[in-house]
């Protein structure tokens, strides 16, 4: 059954200071999709418009989940979740004095994900062995590294259609920034996930992107419907490359 996003002329904004301008994308069943921009052009305002955590002041957001149709406009952040989308935020935003078994259950609140998550928790210390190790740890006395993996996990705990990642890549060595683009694509193959990857490091993002989106001052410049056309276009070689 399909999951997809579709945004159609979205703007939004923080009081007076307007963010994004009529931005226009979709993510389709089983994509990979990449926002990419520089900090500050609206990437995380963007992925906060889905998860109802800021309101847009104009356009629509429509959720396919299961082949049902859901208008996300007005629709709470815990509704949302509820649907079967869930959010890896940038910062990772865990418990840190809570254990890494405490944060990875406080992700299966939502009903469908209760009747799983033995299941789901097996899958998790699966596709992270250094969590099970480190179950009875506190998440705030992890490595970088190893809390990304944990937020991911969490995230994987709602038994998830839709997957959105803000970030993924902040605060990482660029050998941990590898590892943890290499373990989305591995998730998402696994889980057969719908993803929405907001990220900066292009050379990263665009090694498991299907396609993306480059986000400039809260307008989408530029849409490449293929890695190989993000890596062509002059844009993206002004603004990452310096050429």
């Amino acid at each position: 059954m399909a999951n997809s996003i579709r945004i159609e002329a979205l703007s939004a904004g923080y009081g007076a200071i307007q963010v994004l301008n009529a931005i226009s994308l979709a993510v389709n069943d089983g994509e990979t999709v990449t926002l990419l921009g520089t900090n500050g052009n609206g990437k995380s305002t963007l992925i906060k418009c889905i998860m109802g955590m800021v309101r847009p002041s104009a356009g629509s957001i429509t959720a396919v989940i299961d082949d049902v149709e859901h208008d996300l406009i007005g629709k709470a952040p815990e509704q949302i979740v509820d649907l079967g989308i869930a959010l890896v935020p940038e910062g990772r935003r865990l418990f840190p004095r809570l254990s890494v078994e405490e944060n990875l259950l406080l992700g299966a609140y939502r009903p469908a994900a209760r009747a799983r998550i033995a299941d789901n928790m097996a899958f998790c210390f699966e596709a992270f062995p250094i969590l099970k190790e480190r179950r009875m740890q506190l998440a705030g006395s992890m490595s970088g590294g190893e809390q990304q993996m944990l937020a991911l996990a969490r995230a994987l705990m709602t038994a998830p259609k839709i997957l959105l990642i803000d970030e993924p890549s902040v605060g990482l060595a660029p050998i941990l920034v590898i590892n943890t683009i290499d373990k989305i694509r591995e998730l998402k193959d696994r889980y057969g996930l719908t993803v929405l990857m907001a990220e900066q490091n292009f050379n990263q993002a665009i090694r498991i992107a299907d396609r993306g989106y480059v986000i400039v001052h809260g307008r989408i410049e530029f849409e490449g419907a293929s890695r190989e056309a993000l890596a062509r276009n002059d844009l993206i070689h002004k603004l990452y490359m310096g050429l």
